[in-house]
C-alpha cells in the first residue's frame, strides 16, 4: 500500500509516495519517467490519498499521458469539472486507487489541526508564475511529506472504512479495482442497481402502509397525501405530540423538550435498524435492485451480530446495511429511487408517531426522533409491563424489532440531537450529540468544554475545576476552516493566509479577534464559538503546557452557557 500527494505549479510539480511495505519515502520532481517507473512497479499496489479520488489521480495519469498537469489541476480545481472527463487517454493507466477522504470530511488540513499535529501552510503560492527555487522547492517537499504522513496517520484512525470495502469486494468475488468506488457506488454494484437512465415518475405515488393504526394524529399522515405538499421545501411545524413541539418534514419527524433536565426511570425505545427494516420488511427500492438478496444478506447479518454483541464482526455489515437507503434519493446512483425513499421516511416517521399516540397515557415524552424514542415513566412496577405490551403490539403489527434500555437516574438534553442520560446505579451513560461525546482524535474540538459538561452532569465535578485544573494547551484548542465562500481569515486587521486555523482564548487585550471574508459581498464576519481575544498556534501543540495568557473564564463561561442549554444551572 502507497500513500501519496502531489503539488502542482505552474512550472514545476512533485509528487510525495511513501511505501508503507517497504517504509521508503520516494519524492519525484519534474520527471515523467520516474514517476512511470514508480507507477509501473506499483501497479498492483493500492495507491491511497485524501481527496485522491477528485483529484491526485488524474495528475499522476496526466502525467503518464504526457499532457501539463497544471492544465488538468486547473480543469479540475480552478473551473471545477471531474478529472476524469479532461481525457479518454487516463483509461490507459489504470490506478488501485482508495480515497482516504471521506464524502463529510472537511479536509485534511481539519483533522491535522484536531490531532494536535502542525497546520501551517507552506509559503509558496501555488500561483507562483515563475520556475521554483531550490530552497522553494525543499519547502514543498517538506509541506507535501507533512500532509502524506497525516493522511497515513487518518487513514489509520478509521480503518473500518476500508475494512468494510475490502470485505465486500472479496465477499462478492468483486475486481480488487472496485476499491476506487465510493462505498455507495460499491453498494449500487453488490444490489444490482438498475436505475440509472430511467425515471418513473412516481416520487409522490408513495403508500401509506395498512399496518397504521394512527387516530388522534392522523392528520400528520393525511398532510402527506395532499398534492400541494408535494414540495420538499414544506413541513409541518410546531405540532404538539404527547406535550411535545414536533416538525414533520419529508425527510423525517422530531421532536423533543427543550433545555431539560430530570431524574426518575427513563425508557429508550429504538427500533432495530429501522430505515434498513422497513426496506426488507416492505420490499422498498426492491424495484431497482437485481439482486435485492444481497440486501438482505447485509441487512439480516448486521441484525444477527447485533444480537450476538459482535461488535467487530457486525461492523461491516452495519456501515454498508446503513449506506443503502441514502442512495435512492441520490440522482447519480443508479439505484435512485426517490418514491421508495419517500416510502422509507415517510412511513418510519408515522409508524414511530403511531406508537408515541399509544404509549401517550402511559409516560411522558422526553423526543422522538428517527427510529427511537424517550420517555419517563412515574411507576416502573404499575407502567412497564403496560409500555411492554403495547410494544409487543406494534411489532407484531409492523413487522419491526424494538431496543429496550432502562435509566434509573438523570437526563440533560438540550434537543433532540444533544442529550445525555446516566444510570446512577449502574454507572451507564448513553450520550448524543456534539456537545457531550466523546471526541477522538479526528473531531477534537474544544474538548475541555465537553469534558467539563459531562464532569458535571455525571459527577458533579464544578466546571472551574475541570477547566482550572487542566494544564494540557490541546485541551482547550479550537480548530476553524473556513469554505470556498470566504477568501481569507482575518486575524485583527491582518490577513492570514491559512484557511485552517487553531484558536485559543487569550487574556490579552491586545490579541484580536478572528473574522473570515466572504467572497462576495467581502464582509467579515465572526468565526463560530471565536473568543473576542484569541491567540493562533498552528505549530503542533502536543505536549504544550497551558500559557498564562489563557483565558480559563471564557472557557468557564462556555461552558456554562452550554451548561445552561441542557437545563441546567
Amino acid at each position: 500500500m502507497l500513500f501519496y500527494d502531489f503539488e502542482v505549479f505552474k512550472y514545476d510539480w512533485l509528487v510525495v509516495v511513501m511505501d508503507m511495505t517497504t517504509r521508503k519515502t520516494h519524492v519525484i520532481i519534474n520527471s515523467p519517467e520516474e514517476l512511470e517507473a514508480l507507477y509501473k512497479a506499483n501497479i498492483k499496489e493500492i495507491w491511497c490519498g485524501f481527496n485522491s479520488r477528485h483529484y491526485d489521480q488524474y495528475i499522476l495519469k496526466a502525467i503518464l499521458c504526457g499532457f501539463d498537469p497544471k492544465k488538468v489541476n486547473d480543469y479540475i480545481i480552478v473551473r471545477g469539472n471531474p478529472g476524469w472527463k479532461y481525457s479518454s487517454l487516463f483509461k490507459q493507466f489504470p490506478l488501485l486507487n482508495y480515497d482516504v477522504m471521506l464524502g463529510t470530511d472537511r479536509g485534511l488540513k481539519s483533522f491535522e489541526g484536531f490531532m494536535g499535529n502542525d497546520i501551517k501552510e507552506s509559503s509558496v503560492p501555488f500561483d507562483i508564475d515563475r520556475k521554483l527555487t531550490e530552497e522553494e522547492i525543499a519547502e514543498t517537499v517538506k509541506y507535501c511529506k507533512h500532509d502524506v504522513s497525516n493522511t497515513v496517520q487518518v487513514f489509520l484512525k478509521r480503518t473500518e472504512e476500508f475494512n468494510t470495502m475490502m470485505y465486500f469486494i472479496k465477499h462478492f468475488n468483486l475486481p480488487i479495482d472496485f476499491i476506487s468506488k465510493t462505498k455507495a457506488q460499491l453498494a449500487a454494484e453488490i444490489l444490482g442497481g438498475n436505475r440509472k437512465g430511467q425515471d418513473f415518475h412516481d416520487e409522490f405515488d408513495f403508500p401509506i402502509l395498512d399496518c397504521l393504526d394512527l387516530k388522534k394524529y392522523r392528520f400528520i399522515a393525511d398532510w402527506y397525501k395532499r398534492p400541494e405538499n408535494h414540495d420538499y421545501t414544506r413541513k409541518q411545524d410546531k405540532v404538539m405530540v404527547a406535550g411535545v413541539e414536533h416538525t414533520f418534514s419529508w425527510g423525517g419527524g422530531h421532536g423533543a423538550r427543550a433545555k431539560y433536565s430530570s431524574s426518575g426511570i427513563f425508557l429508550i425505545i429504538d427500533v432495530t435498524a429501522y430505515y434498513p427494516s422497513l426496506q426488507k420488511k416492505y420490499h422498498f427500492g426492491y424495484r431497482v435492485m437485481n439482486h435485492p438478496e444481497n440486501f438482505e444478506f447485509i441487512h439480516d447479518s448486521n441484525i444477527e451480530f447485533k444480537r450476538k454483541g459482535d461488535k467487530k464482526a457486525r461492523q461491516p455489515f452495519k456501515i454498508m446495511d446503513n449506506a443503502i437507503s441514502g442512495q435512492m434519493k441520490q440522482k447519480q446512483s443508479s439505484l435512485y429511487d426517490p418514491m421508495s425513499n419517500n416510502s422509507i421516511c415517510i412511513n418510519g416517521q408515522l409508524l414511530l408517531l403511531d406508537l408515541v399516540e399509544h404509549i401517550e397515557p402511559y409516560c411522558e415524552l422526553i423526543q422522538n426522533n428517527t427510529d427511537g424514542i424517550i420517555v419517563k415513566i412515574k411507576d416502573y412496577d404499575r407502567d412497564f409491563d403496560k409500555l411492554d405490551d403495547i410494544v409487543y403490539e406494534w411489532e407484531q403489527r409492523t413487522g419491526m424489532k424494538m431496543d429496550f434500555d432502562t435509566f434509573i437516574g438523570d437526563i440533560y438534553q438540550k434537543d433532540v440531537n444533544n442529550y445525555l442520560l446516566i444510570d446512577r446505579e449502574t454507572g451507564a451513560v448513553k450520550s448524543k450529540g456534539g456537545y457531550v461525546m466523546k471526541l477522538n482524535d479526528l473531531s477534537y474540538d474544544l474538548p475541555i468544554i465537553n469534558r467539563a459538561l459531562v464532569d458535571y452532569m455525571i459527577k458533579g465535578i464544578p466546571v472551574e475545576k475541570t477547566v482550572n485544573e487542566c494544564d494540557d494547551l490541546r485541551e482547550f484548542q479550537l480548530v476553524s476552516r473556513i469554505s470556498s465562500k470566504y477568501t481569507h481569515i482575518l486575524y485583527g486587521d491582518k490577513p492570514i493566509k491559512e484557511k485552517c486555523i487553531r484558536i485559543f482564548a487569550s487574556k490579552s487585550n491586545s490579541d484580536p479577534g478572528v473574522k473570515k471574508v466572504h467572497a462576495t459581498t467581502k464582509r467579515a464576519a465572526k468565526l463560530q464559538n471565536s473568543p473576542e481575544h484569541c491567540f493562533i498556534w498552528n505549530d503542533d501543540v502536543k505536549g504544550v503546557s497551558v500559557p498564562d495568557k489563557l483565558d480559563r473564564e471564557w472557557y468557564i463561561s462556555f461552558a456554562r452557557k452550554r451548561l445552561s442549554d441542557f437545563g441546567v444551572m
